[in-house]
């Protein structure tokens, strides 16, 4: 199909994210929420359309789709493709037409600002800034039809796209206000945090990321604060899974129940879906690996080698590589743990399903051991390292409100126990005796004495690097003190 001058001189020109669209000449955009815009485009001549893009998160998205179709006032047709699992899962398509047929209303985001909130069950944002008046022109200009089919979809652009419209007005912009950070030094590489549960871990990995990560461009748009190599353990998350109340996470158990399978379950192929974690695992390379697993530790339960791999060589030539790369299972001292290598992570809106579905494939691998064999494991750690531990710029507001409300109450309610033991500090000979003890049975490991706090927490350090740092912390508030008992002749007693 040929371009006219007519279509040449209206050509799509978004502001707001534009290398995550295909852009066309057309007068019809496509939002595809979760379905990948790559397949509805090949269907379809850039002339037919003038815009197709994913629409991932109503809170995230919705505010840039408005701004880019005010934007572009010869757009007079929206069409919405519902397809998949995943989109209706995520709810952003259902909010979207919601915007265009029930409206909004003036409340509050999830930061406390004033916004615009879509009159919809899927929560979903505009900036206040965005006036009414452009807002109601849009909803009243377009032509707005949601398809629960790629084939659908594209059928209905190709009768729509034969008919001309005048545009609807002028160009409107409302300029996006940039939000600043303040970071205190930290390291670039390798970073440790552990939790209970995945909720608390995810808080402090957010606090962490938010506090020394580096703020830097993405392939994507936008920017991103990153901290690199981060791993993140979590000891004892329940059965179900934890849910705070109020639940502050970024999903719910309903959305948790329909992600599993995604990461346990072989899937079909199905059009729009690149693939999910469970087909990489189960039927991507022609070899069901987490039954290669289960078969390994029950054939040699200390194996060092329950390897699952989800990446396949040729992902460098199509792109789309998946996020999870790697996951290998270990059984060490009757307990089964699951480390997971993630090339690049999504911190605040993808960790904690991701979490939550690896927790779920660590259960199903030692419920099939114990199915199968005689060995009855317990559940150790779930360990994730991020190579990429990053937040969206288009998130920072919403990360900073959680992280006020949430981070002092989980910090109160840490417990001290630290794995490098316990040290019981002592005067004796005017010296300071420190008696470094195991934290289970009490056990004395080491021994160091002297006059010099400064030294001593040097030699401590030296000989435990993992100690946790509010205990060295503690340490040296006792040392101090006990330095200034032999200077003064007063009884030292540790923590009075």
């Amino acid at each position: 199909m040929s371009i006219n001058a007519s279509q040449i001189a209206h050509k799509f020109k978004p502001c707001y994210k534009p290398n995550q669209l295909i852009l066309g000449y057309g007068q019809i955009a496509v939002v595809t929420g979760w379905t990948v815009r790559e397949s509805v485009a090949k269907k379809l001549d850039n002339s037919e359309y003038a815009v197709i893009g994913q629409l991932y998160s109503a809170t995230r998205g919705i505010d840039f789709l408005v701004r880019n179709l005010l934007l572009n006032p010869h757009v007079r047709t929206l069409i919405i493709i519902n397809a998949t699992k995943e989109d209706r899962n995520a709810g952003s398509c259902q909010c979207l037409l919601d915007f265009f047929q029930k409206g909004y209303f003036k409340g509050k985001s999830d930061t406390g600002k004033d916004c615009w909130v879509v009159n919809s069950e899927i929560t979903g944002y505009i900036d206040i800034e965005v006036s009414e008046t452009a807002l109601d022109k849009l909803r009243n200009s377009l032509n707005v039809e949601m398809q629960s089919s790629i084939a659908e979809a594209v059928e209905r652009v190709h009768a729509l796209a034969k008919i001309e419209y005048d545009s609807w007005g002028e160009a409107i912009e409302f300029p996006k206000i940039e939000q600043e950070s303040t970071i205190l030094p930290g390291a670039l590489y390798g970073h440790r945090i552990e939790g209970k549960t995945i909720a608390e871990t995810w808080v402090k990995i957010l606090h962490r990321i938010r506090t020394t990560g580096t703020i830097r461009p993405t392939g994507y748009d936008g920017k991103w604060q990153e901290l690199i190599d981060l791993m993140a353990v979590v000891t004892d998350e329940p059965l179900n899974f934890y849910f705070p109340e109020p639940n502050y996470l970024p999903v719910d158990a309903e959305f948790i129940s329909n992600y599993l399978p995604q990461v346990i379950e072989d899937a079909p192929y199905q059009e729009g879906v690149k693939y999910t974690y469970g087909q990489r695992l189960r039927s991507w390379f022609g070899r069901d690996q987490i039954e290669q697993c289960i078969g390994k530790l029950i054939g040699e339960i200390d194996a060092a080698s329950a390897v699952m791999s989800l990446w396949d060589v040729k992902d460098h030539e199509k792109g789309g590589s998946p996020c999870l790369n790697h996951i290998w299972v270990r059984v060490v001292e009757n307990e089964i743990s699951l480390t997971a290598v993630l090339r690049s992570n999504d911190m605040f809106a993808a960790w904690v399903a991701n979490a939550m579905g690896l927790r779920a494939l660590q259960r199903h691998i030692r419920d099939e051991i114990a199915s199968r064999s005689n060995y009855d494991l317990k559940i150790g750690a779930l360990i994730t390292i991020s190579q990429s531990a990053h937040i969206y710029d288009d998130t920072w507001g919403s990360v900073d409100r959680m992280i006020a409300n949430q981070y002092a109450n989980i910090c109160s309610q840490q417990t001290y126990d630290d794995a490098c033991g316990n040290f019981l500090i002592e005067i004796c000979d005017r010296q300071i005796l420190v008696t470094q003890t195991t934290s289970g049975s009490g056990a004395v490991v080491k021994q160091y004495s002297g006059k010099d706090p400064l030294r001593l927490i040097r030699d401590i350090c030296a000989s435990s690097p993992a100690i946790r740092p509010d205990h060295i912390g503690y340490l040296g508030i006792e040392l101090q003190k006990a330095y200034e008992c032999i200077k003064s002749g007063k009884n030292y007693n540790q923590d009075r």
